[in-house]
């Protein structure tokens, strides 16, 4: 299976002329001046519908990928064609002028009540605990030596009878297409973390030891015409459970740490390269 994968990309690199090289980018601001910043810091929890695209963001080529400025710990993709750089140009909305002419992405993945693609929560030994900051929030984006991250920042997530404050951050690197989440405990505590991808109504979902691939549409939204999406993850099986699949994402739970990592992908019909069920279920199946 993976000889014939890494043919088949060749074969599409060839005919579409594709690099392995992906740039990178960040994006961070308020609504009311539109300034990018490094770092948004804020008593209140909620500011979810003042920060720009809803909280900090990251891109490579392939996808921009938000986390929410709130209490979900979800994080969001935004869709390209895998051309370049668009969150400084579009900052997550194009139009349907940009769309149609220019090939523009577009926010069609429908996060929903989950933490979307790879989003992060705390499972309490029965139930699902989501990031509730009682002290605030914290927002950071910057570049690293290959690329750029996104973070957020808990404080006071009560859990178990005590407060912790805790961090997802997102990096993407120059050379993959594919993004790092890192969750943490900022004070080492141990705990259980809960991830996972979501899905909707006729997707096609498919998971294994150490991967799940979701491929399919999301319930129209910003997007009047929905095309279908890839939602990937990949993680090390000795740090997770298995993946169980429940009735809007197959999660998993983390073995007790005070700091887990994941990698997520995702693509769509806008590219050249994984633009199709059997292509990205092959991708997912075949790292």
């Amino acid at each position: 299976m993976r000889n014939v994968f890494i043919f088949v990309s060749v074969v599409l690199s060839f005919m579409y002329g594709m690099t392995s090289s992906a740039q990178t980018a960040k994006s961070l601001f308020w609504k009311k001046d539109g300034k990018q910043v490094e770092e948004i810091v804020s008593q209140k929890a909620d500011q979810y519908n003042k920060v720009g695209h809803h909280g900090p963001a990251v891109e490579n080529s392939y996808m921009a990928l938000r986390i929410y400025f709130n209490n979900s710990g979800a994080i969001d993709v935004y869709s390209k064609s895998g051309r370049g750089m668009e969150l400084e140009k579009y900052r997550w909305y194009p139009d349907s002028l940009a769309q149609a002419d220019y090939g523009a992405g577009c926010d069609e993945y429908m996060v929903g009540k989950t933490v979307g693609l790879g989003g992060i929560a705390l499972w309490d030994g029965e139930k699902e605990v989501k990031l509730v900051a009682t002290k605030g929030r914290t927002a950071r984006v910057g570049d690293t030596r290959n690329g750029s991250y996104a973070e957020m920042i808990a404080y006071g997530v009560p859990y178990k009878g005590d407060t912790l404050d805790v961090s997802i951050r997102v990096d993407v690197k120059t050379k993959t297409r594919e993004a790092r989440v890192t969750a943490e405990v900022l004070d080492g505590t141990k705990v259980q973390f809960l991830t996972g991808v979501n899905y909707h109504k006729g997707a096609r979902v498919s998971y294994g030891k150490d991967y799940i691939s979701v491929w399919g549409v999301h319930p129209a939204d910003v997007s009047t015409d929905p095309k279908p999406i890839g939602g990937g993850m990949f993680f090390n099986k000795s740090d997770f459970s298995e993946p169980e699949k429940t009735g809007d994402m197959v999660r998993i739970i983390s073995r007790p740490a005070s700091k887990v990592s994941t990698r997520v992908v995702s693509a769509s019909t806008k590219e050249a390269e994984l633009n199709t069920a059997d292509r990205f279920e092959n991708y997912m199946q075949s790292r």
